[in-house]
């Protein structure tokens, strides 16, 4: 029963919140739903610190433009910047993708700048202290957002513990020219004896297909043709998938009245759900920032909570990045990635801040 509990997942959610309506996607809005959340916190330390409550709109809106701006430079900046510079207008394709949490930072702290100077009666590390506390809970909301789409996993484990991430590969075999009903993925209960603890793991895959002009001979031809291509010559596939291109492909079709109901049995790579360790990670800095605020308030020292964010997450974003795939092929040929190089500044930065706080308070009491 242990056993059970440690073996893989096979992972393929749909990233739209309803079937068949694809424009409102989880990711979008616990994107959304990490401001709405933060905003009303914000409301919170405003009115317990006697501050104007109505100013938080005003806020608000310097964060949301500085995290997408931000988050979207930095992104073409740090990671493609060769493909955005020859096509400037795929950078307002945010849609598509492409976010970078470091530039959202960058983007972030420059904002609440420009917010403080033009705010009389809030300093800059004041407003960016109690800021901090709910970024961390959008962060963490957002990489589960990541998570529901499937992307920025990690490494393979290279044991039978972890994700498989089959969503790409049912995307790519539902383009196949043929009257696809459906298509889903899992763990099977009966292959456990195929397990062998190197990370290749079995998977199933269902494919439910509507007779149409078929018979069932030659979808039998066709499925084994083109469902081999798809899980052996595709990268995303190569990826996520673990079938063999010099076997046969190990596939039952059955005739269920109205459909036939095609069953592959092939191999999926366990995988590091690092959206899930980093989610954690935020989350669990978020719940002790509040509860530090909520002892302290007006007694934290300025600049201290900042310091201990971005220590703290970035920090842990740093090691997680051991446990990620890189996302552009260049840094196959760094020793750190993009994400670890930008965040070392960052945490030196931070433990400037915390000495900064520290050193700012003692002086104070004298």
């Amino acid at each position: 029963m242990i056993n059970n509990v440690l073996y893989y997942v096979v992972w393929s959610p749909n990233p739209a919140v309803f079937s068949g309506f694809d424009r409102l996607r989880w990711y979008s809005l616990l994107f959304a739903l990490g401001f709405i959340v933060s905003q009303q916190i914000m409301v919170h330390f405003f009115r317990k610190e006697g501050h104007d409550e109505q100013l938080v709109d005003r806020l608000t809106i310097y964060m949301v433009l500085a995290t997408i701006l931000g988050a979207r430079l930095g992104h073409v900046l740090f990671y493609e910047p060769a493909r955005y510079l020859s096509n400037p207008i795929d950078i307002l394709k945010v849609w598509e993708g492409g976010l970078a949490s470091h530039g959202a930072a960058i983007g972030i702290l420059f904002a609440l700048w420009l917010y403080a100077k033009k705010t009389p009666g809030q300093s800059y590390l004041w407003v960016v202290d109690r800021i901090v506390i709910v970024v961390a809970l959008t962060g963490a909301l957002i990489r589960v957002g990541n998570l529901m789409n499937s992307e920025i996993g990690g490494k393979a484990t290279g044991t039978d513990q972890g994700i498989v991430f089959a969503r790409d590969t049912e995307d790519i075999l539902s383009t196949m020219n043929l009257p696809i009903e459906s298509i889903e993925s899992y763990k099977p209960e009966d292959r456990e004896d195929e397990l062998q603890g190197t990370g290749r793991v079995p998977v199933n895959i269902d494919i439910r297909i509507s007779k149409g002009g078929f018979d069932e001979s030659n979808l039998a031809s066709v499925l084994e043709r083109d469902v081999k291509y798809a899980l052996t010559r595709f990268n995303s596939s190569k990826k996520y998938m673990a079938e063999n291109p010099e076997t046969p492909l190990n596939m039952e079709i059955t005739d269920e009245g109205d459909h036939y109901l095609a069953v592959v049995k092939t191999f999926g790579i366990a995988k590091h759900p690092t959206q899930i360790y980093e989610a954690l990670t935020y989350f669990l800095i978020f719940i002790l920032l509040f509860i530090g605020w909520r002892k302290y308030k007006a007694g934290i020292p300025e600049g201290l909570y900042l310091g201990l964010f971005l220590i703290s997450v970035f920090g842990m974003r740093f090691v997680w990045e051991f446990f990620k795939e890189n996302q552009v092929d260049f840094e196959d040929n760094l020793t750190f990635n993009m994400g670890q190089a930008l965040s070392i500044p960052l945490v030196l930065a931070g433990i400037g801040l915390v000495i900064y706080a520290l050193k700012t308070k003692k002086t104070n009491q004298k």
